[in-house]
């Protein structure tokens, strides 16, 4: 088992939700695409089809074929995910209070990499655990195991950020800190401390007191 030791945290971050404006990606963004372009398929079967795709069960291209649709509209489906407001601040900061910088995501892997290249993260995120790629998805206890393992060290050395209550409760049993990324405010954070703007992951009170590690000065 590792002994790796930091004297800073790393960040794990949601993809959905937090890196990208749309946390209902299924609902918000990929059931009406695939309905304005014709798809056959019921909300249910998109549903389905997605969940195997998010497992690693079925391709990209398996995915849009059980929807009636031909693969070559996946780019146009993808240009509709934003980033939040705030992500590159974020990124650029990052290095002054954490040791790393990583990405935990229930997404298909070949749109997870698609995206995070569309919009220049790779080289600030080095590091994404994608469901797609590890046959589990959040909240699964395992994905975040799997995670730890990869990172090396306890799971205490971990500050996790989601926009899903469950995915943090889950995380948090595992002994990961947590923080609720919630910018309308609307989502009751039971034990999760709340942020409103990803810039306050680069205020050394709000990172301090989420993982009970005193400021940097």
């Amino acid at each position: 088992m590792s002994r790796v030791r930091r004297s800073r945290p790393v960040l794990a971050l949601d993809a959905m939700g937090v890196l990208y404006e749309t946390g209902d990606d299924v609902g918000g963004l990929l059931v009406p695409f695939a309905q304005g372009r014709g798809s056959p398929a019921t909300v249910a079967e998109i549903e389905r089809a997605y969940l195997a795709a998010s497992y690693g069960q079925i391709d990209a291209a398996s995915f849009w074929e059980r929807l009636g649709l031909d693969p070559a509209v996946e780019d146009e489906y993808l240009s509709g995910h934003r980033l939040s407001a705030g992500v590159h601040a974020l990124l650029d900061g990052a290095g002054g209070l954490f040791d790393s910088v990583c990405c935990l995501s229930n997404d298909v892997a070949a749109w997870s990499v698609k995206l995070r290249r569309a919009h220049a993260l790779e080289p600030a995120i080095p590091l994404w655990f994608v469901s797609g790629e590890i046959g589990l998805r959040k909240p699964d206890p395992g994905i975040y195991r799997h995670m730890r393992v990869h990172l090396g060290g306890p799971a205490t050395g971990i500050l996790f950020v989601d926009d899903r209550v469950p995915n943090l409760d889950v995380a948090r049993k595992l002994g990961l800190h947590t923080l609720l990324f919630d910018p309308a405010g609307k989502t009751e954070p039971g034990a999760h401390p709340r942020i409103a703007r990803l810039e306050e992951l680069l205020d050394p009170k709000i990172v301090a007191r989420a993982t009970g590690r005193r400021p940097r000065r």
